[in-house]
């Protein structure tokens, strides 16, 4: 028999993306150089519809994949072919130190996304387009030979390549800057990316009239994580970061006792414990043409050891798993996950 154990967690949610936040100033070099931002991931995405409803909708979430299983319901007395897209989250560079955590190094597919419809694999398509300052400058980076992924050293390298006469409308469309130390050990200035790159899986999905249709799809989530938490350290609750973790992954007290009584054991400020921070959007799912029937999502925290915190009441079904079942839902916050992941001493 599973074990039920009720957690109680918080009931509000509050979106940071891909935010780095500031550790204490006594942790502030740790966290320098070994923290990556997680971007926010979601589901399937479509034009409002009021023939189409999602009827269930079973969600997994871990740092290592999410997976994601849709009913769908056509009402209308007609087939009907829509556009089903999966946006990647953005990829936005603005400054030399910054990391962003991706899980492979594909240039178009960086979440390994797959997808299934009635069984049957989905072939995609793929439409990237790059962003400065608010406009289009797609074609004009593909003119140039230009990488889209702003990402990427072979991008700036790419970038360093091109004749220093092109530099100065790159930077002031904003696609790129020279990098903060001015040059190199060899007096060589070099040009990096700097735009946002927005990247869409899309395909044409006829839905059946009167009939449900399976589609199923999975992926790799981006994974936020740092070397080392500072949360229950010293001074810690004075921060700013620390207020906003409290809100956007609902800690408890439970939750710091329980980091409170590793720092104890270890007798350390800062116990073995990497944290691994995962966004999930899920207003995504207001776009279709009632609440969801039957919603049902599992958090997996990877390791009996390990701590998870997250804004929802659930209820523990293994030793690694916690569940949350709603009816007739309409998301109206995301969902944000906190994995504090025991490591070596």
């Amino acid at each position: 028999m599973r074990q039920r154990q009720k957690l109680k967690f918080g009931r509000s949610a509050l979106l940071l993306v891909g935010t780095l936040f500031v550790s204490p100033l006594s942790t502030l070099s740790l966290w320098a150089n070994d923290s990556t931002a997680e971007l926010a991931t979601g589901g399937l995405v479509l034009r409002k519809t009021t023939d189409i409803e999602m009827r269930t909708e079973d969600l997994y979430i871990s740092a290592d994949e999410i997976r994601v299983n849709y009913r769908f319901f056509n009402r209308a007395s007609q087939d009907r072919t829509v556009t089903v897209a999966f946006p990647m989250p953005d990829i936005s560079v603005s400054g030399l130190d910054e990391n962003i955590a991706l899980p492979t190094e594909n240039p178009e597919n960086i979440l390994d996304f797959a997808t299934r419809a009635g069984g049957r694999p989905v072939e995609t398509r793929v439409e990237q387009k790059v962003f400065a300052k608010g406009i289009d400058q797609t074609a004009l980076l593909r003119r140039l030979g230009v990488p889209l992924q702003p990402q990427l050293e072979s991008t700036n390298k790419v970038l360093d390549a091109l004749p220093q006469s092109q530099w100065p409308t790159l930077i002031d469309l904003g696609l790129a800057e020279v990098q903060d130390n001015g040059m190199d050990r060899e007096g060589k200035k070099h040009l990096q990316a700097r735009w946002t790159l927005k990247t869409s899986y899309f395909w044409e999905q006829t839905f059946p009239s009167g009939k449900e249709l399976l589609i199923e799809h999975r992926y790799k989530p981006s994974v936020g994580r740092s070397a080392v938490t500072s949360l229950a350290s010293p001074g810690a609750e004075k921060e700013e970061w620390y207020k906003e973790y409290l809100q956007k992954y609902c800690l408890d007290r439970y939750f710091i006792g329980a980091i409170v009584k590793a720092r104890r054991i270890e007798k350390t400020d800062f116990p073995a414990f990497q944290e691994q921070r995962i966004a999930y959007i899920l207003t995504t799912g207001a776009n279709w043409a009632a609440p969801i029937k039957s919603f049902h999502l599992v958090i997996d925290k990877g390791d009996p050891t390990n701590l998870v915190s997250f804004c929802g009441d659930a209820v523990k079904v293994t030793p690694t798993q916690f569940e949350l079942t709603k009816n007739n839902y309409m998301p109206k916050n995301d969902l944000n996950v906190l994995i504090l992941k025991k490591t070596q001493q």
